[in-house]
């Protein structure tokens, strides 16, 4: 192992060197102009596996390609575990609020910045570092690995399921391991062991078969906004409680062991209430805004329209009005469940003067692997190695669709073991990755393949 870490520390600089190079591309999944980009990124890091001694293979997808690279040769009496990662970013826009060209990275301090270097090539660029460490060092690695990395992560993944599906056989592992999440700090490194999940909807109110004169017809009918407004006010109560009959009802509660390792945590309320810029908090009662951020179920309304929105004013009742809401589910929610107890619950107060029309959009289920396992409790100790102080378990308000689709598929949990910090401003102007955390997450991967092996 010393070998390997004193790798890793002699060669930082030509990691970041190589780093940069890869975040120069600016593999925007979300625009069709960057097609050409998505092509040479995938090429970039399949060349890369390939002079770590890599079986690799680019698979063409109906959008974007797939890399799967494996180290050789495959050790039947070591457990194989797949690594996860995706070489697309987020559009970079808007460029004003940027200090320097998105994609030119610059180091200022221990921070690099550049779109998508923490999200996600930094964090993945570093597993692979660690299998370079073990390879140059003539160290055998503790577990077989494989390395997939996508490039459609940022736009829904929308090739990844099917692709598990037809290469299920050839993708069998023990595990999954996908750092593309965060950690509170540098000296609070933790293992994610829970994410939401999610289920959108996008609730309309019809009225009239038109715009109205507000002078001459108001007050004889029911004004679609207003009815909207009234109708999502009866979805919660001042407590913060969902008013939705049956909400919670397979909600699983937090251990006693979950609520002590979340209060280790850094989370002051007051930091938080000032970062968010608020005046007070609010939650649903008898939860910390730690807890309600992360492991209860919330109604969101995302967007409201209706009537006119134009300069000055213009005197209607608008015809329509529309709200589109996101509902963060915790284990053990079902998402069509969900559907149908809020759709159920928005017919009954809809009043008789107005059509409701409920559309579903995208969801997924929430995910949660239990923080005592042997796997869980080896990425706890590796990160730990890597990072130099007690690891911390954590629950994330977030959604990871692609976990389900991994547990689903191949039938193994995952292990969420970010490197990213919370100012390292994913899909935001400025992105940038810690240099500490770069080489520290260099650190626990290199640990962690021992740990898990020895399980």
């Amino acid at each position: 192992m010393k070998a390997v870490l004193d790798y890793l520390h002699t060669h930082e600089a030509r990691f970041l060197e190589e780093l940069c190079a890869y975040a120069r591309i600016p593999s925007v999944s979300a625009q069709p102009k960057h097609a050409p980009d998505m092509l040479r990124a995938a090429a970039w890091i399949a060349s890369h596996c390939r002079s770590l001694g890599l079986a690799t293979r680019v698979h063409p997808t109906a959008g974007n390609p797939i890399v799967v690279a494996r180290t050789t040769p495959v050790d039947s009496r070591r457990p194989t575990y797949l690594v996860y990662g995706h070489y697309d970013v987020q559009p970079p826009e808007p460029f004003e609020l940027w200090k320097t060209p998105p994609f030119e990275p610059r180091i200022e301090g221990r921070s690099i910045y550049a779109r998508g270097i923490s999200d996600n090539k930094g964090q993945h660029l570093a597993h692979l570092n660690v299998v370079e460490a073990y390879v140059r060092t003539g160290t055998q690695l503790p577990c077989n690995l494989i390395f997939l990395i996508e490039g459609e992560e940022e736009v829904g993944s929308d090739h990844l399921g099917l692709f598990l599906q037809k290469q299920r056989g050839k993708l069998a592992c023990d595990g999954v391991v996908i750092s593309d999440n965060g950690i509170p700090s540098l000296k609070h490194p933790a293992l994610t062991y829970a994410l939401r999940g999610i289920v959108a909807i996008e609730v309309r109110i019809d009225g009239p078969s038109r715009d109205l004169h507000s002078g001459l017809f108001g007050g004889s009918l029911e004004n679609p906004a207003m009815a909207l407004c009234q109708l999502l006010a009866k979805m919660r109560d001042k407590r913060g409680k969902i008013s939705v009959p049956g909400y919670y009802q397979n909600v699983v509660p937090l251990s006693a062991y979950e609520r002590r390792q979340m209060a280790k945590l850094p989370f002051r309320s007051e930091a938080y209430r000032k970062f968010l810029g608020v005046p007070k908090l609010f939650g649903e009662s008898g939860f910390t805004p730690d807890e309600q951020k992360t492991s209860r179920p919330t109604f969101e309304i995302n967007g409201l329209t209706s009537g006119y929105q134009g300069a000055g004013s213009k005197t209607i009742v608008p015809a329509w009005a529309s709200a589109k809401i996101t509902l963060r589910l915790v284990p053990d929610q079902k998402p069509r469940q969900i559907v149908l107890a809020v759709t159920q619950h928005l017919r009954k107060h809809c009043p008789p003067t107005v059509r409701l029309t409920v559309k579903p959009g995208h969801g997924g289920e929430p995910y949660i692997v239990s923080p005592t396992t042997p796997r869980a409790q080896a990425a706890l100790r590796a990160l730990r190695a890597g990072f130099g102080y007690e690891a911390l378990l954590m629950r994330e308000g977030g959604s990871i669709p692609i976990v389900n689709q991994f547990k689903k598929v191949l039938g193994v949990d995952t292990l969420l073991l970010g490197m990213a910090l919370p100012d390292d401003n994913a899909h935001s102007p400025n992105e940038k990755f810690s240099l500490d955390a770069f080489t520290a997450g260099m650190r626990m991967g290199a640990h962690l393949w021992k740990e898990l092996a020895a399980i």
